[in-house]
């Protein structure tokens, strides 16, 4: 139906791994959590970008390429990994800097600031893009409830929920993490540690995705 074979399997497995902590969710609750909502769904249109290329990419085969190509693979994935550390080093500095700023009095951040500074849409696509495990799973997970019968249907309707599972996802964390942007902003010994802890995850990611294999 719909070009799709046994979708409560599929449902059952996007919940699962939507719900799977990774760089993409940690990312838009970290930005929430330091900028509120609106900056939040910024950081998430990225990632629905990024997960909408690589669904594309997917359908059009490209994905079982990068899978059966060790060196394409190697590729995407330390350039994956090099820039997550890149984003944890800029994590652990800008905690280091709210620390040693802790006591002076806090200044409310403009709107200019915001956007000049992070580029969370940037980040977040980027993000999303190298991410060989994302990649991987519309190869071993996604493609698999595809109908022969009617293949451009079946992969809209999957990518369709997938993307609806995400944004309901992204929204919860968004919410949640703007509970903490006033408290951020008041004390900055939280803002800092909640920043360094980030960056750490961040920093394990990498070395994860560095020795992940085909």
């Amino acid at each position: 139906m719909l070009g799709v074979i046994d979708l409560p399997t599929y449902l059952a497995g996007l919940v699962l791994i939507v719900l799977l902590p990774g760089p993409n969710s940690l990312y838009v609750l970290s930005v929430a959590a330091r900028k509120g909502v609106r900056t939040g769904y910024t950081a998430a249109a990225g990632v629905w970008c990024g997960d909408t290329v690589l669904m594309t990419l997917s359908a059009a085969g490209v994905a079982s390429l990068l899978q059966a190509n060790a060196v394409l693979f190697g590729i995407v994935k330390y350039a994956g990994a090099g820039y997550l550390t890149w984003l944890a080093v800029g994590m652990l500095r800008a905690a280091w800097a709210m620390w040693r700023a802790r006591r002076e009095p806090v200044a409310e951040s403009t709107e200019a600031e915001v956007v000049a500074g992070e580029r969370p849409f940037r980040r977040a696509l980027v993000i999303s893009l190298f991410n060989p495990k994302a990649i991987l799973f519309f190869v071993a997970f996604f493609v698999q409830f595809v109908s022969e019968s009617n293949p451009l249907l079946g992969f809209a309707v999957l990518a369709l929920l997938a993307q609806v599972a995400s944004a309901l996802y992204l929204t919860l964390l968004i919410f949640s993490g703007s509970r903490l942007a006033a408290a951020f902003r008041r004390r900055r010994r939280l803002a800092a540690g909640a920043t360094s802890a980030a960056g750490a995850l961040f920093l394990g990611f990498a070395v994860k995705l560095s020795l992940a294999s085909v």
